[in-house]
């Protein structure tokens, strides 16, 4: 008997192998995470997956996925939600009012630097 494959727990894992790739110090976003696995216009499921990461393991890095403009919009899913901009901060990048300071220099590009 085959076991069915749950189709949301399979992209969810190829999510968090992309973003388990995130180097320290760095930040990607939920479209550019979602491209690099073929999913265009899946920014929404990047941030689902994101959501229910907690507790997962290897861990993943969560906290380096913000939005496209730089802005911490997952930090309510941490606990505390300032979480989020204390792990950040603790692998040295700069947050103010809950953005990414330098955010173009320090996003990081899975469809660039992956070969999937």
């Amino acid at each position: 008997m085959k076991k069915k494959v749950n189709h949301k727990e399979h992209i969810y894992d190829i999510i968090y192998d992309v973003v388990r790739a995130v180097p320290q110090g760095r930040v990607t976003s939920y479209g550019a995470v979602a491209a690099s696995i073929g999913m265009a216009s899946g920014a929404r499921v990047v941030g689902y997956a994101m959501n229910m990461c907690h507790g997962v393991k290897p861990l993943v890095p969560a906290h380096r996925v913000v939005n496209r403009a730089g802005l911490l919009t997952g930090k309510h899913h941490f606990s505390p939600p300032e979480k989020m901009a204390q792990l950040l901060q603790k692998e040295g990048v700069k947050i103010k009012d809950d953005k990414v300071v330098d955010f173009d220099a320090l996003f990081w590009d899975p469809v660039k630097e992956l070969t999937m």
